[in-house]
């Protein structure tokens, strides 16, 4: 049993990296500009950067596209029989290993974006509810503030939070302690401009 469980761990964490490495924002990017959007902006290849390139629509196309990036792994996890484990480990690997590629892409040389859609993605995924109320908070914060990194901090945050109170598996809350604190870190430039009154606001 144990041997199975390990091997499901594995598959599962191989299979959810190589699909949260695939760097959506910077395929689209590259095949309409020619551009590198790791060379534009803060370098990220999330949906923020993408926006200062291709403008709102390709900023709302690629967090769509992150956040299937996010849920699909550990859709993979939880409904395939054979990777499917009852305690949701497996679901939870495969959800930070999308964390783990999209900001650590082995198909960019380990660079790539700050993995909120696809955190988002995961949460989602994992629990409905939760997923959705962290992009209601995201957004509202959002709007109101004009920065998308402090909605996207906050959000986070309150993952684990909202995990507990909806009752969620104690694995889930493991989870969203662990990926909002590697968000977090991801956004340690973001909050240092926060600070400083001199981050970027959405227009």
């Amino acid at each position: 049993m144990i041997t199975t469980l390990v091997i499901k761990v594995v598959v599962a964490a191989v299979v959810a990296y190589l699909i949260g490495s695939i760097p959506t924002g910077y395929l689209i990017v590259k095949s309409a500009t020619g551009q590198d959007i790791r060379q534009v902006g803060s370098g990220s290849t999330g949906a923020t950067n993408v926006k200062r390139v291709m403008g709102k629509k390709w900023f709302f196309i690629v967090l769509l596209l992150d956040a299937l990036k996010g849920a699909i792994p550990v859709m993979i996890a939880n409904f395939v029989p054979y990777l499917h484990s009852n305690s949701g480990l497996t679901a939870v690997v495969a959800a930070a290993c999308v964390l783990l590629g999209h900001s650590k892409s082995i198909y960019l040389g380990f660079t790539g974006g700050k993995s909120v859609a696809s955190g988002v993605g995961t949460i989602l995924a994992l629990s409905p509810t939760v997923g959705l109320s962290i992009a209601v908070i995201w957004a509202i914060i959002t709007y109101a503030s004009k920065y998308v990194s402090l909605g996207s901090i906050i959000a986070l945050a309150l993952s684990p939070v909202l995990m507990f109170l909806f009752n969620q598996p104690i694995a889930y809350v493991i989870y969203c302690i662990i990926g909002a604190i590697y968000v977090i870190y991801l956004h340690r430039e973001n909050i240092k401009r926060l600070l400083a009154g001199t981050e970027n606001k959405v227009r």
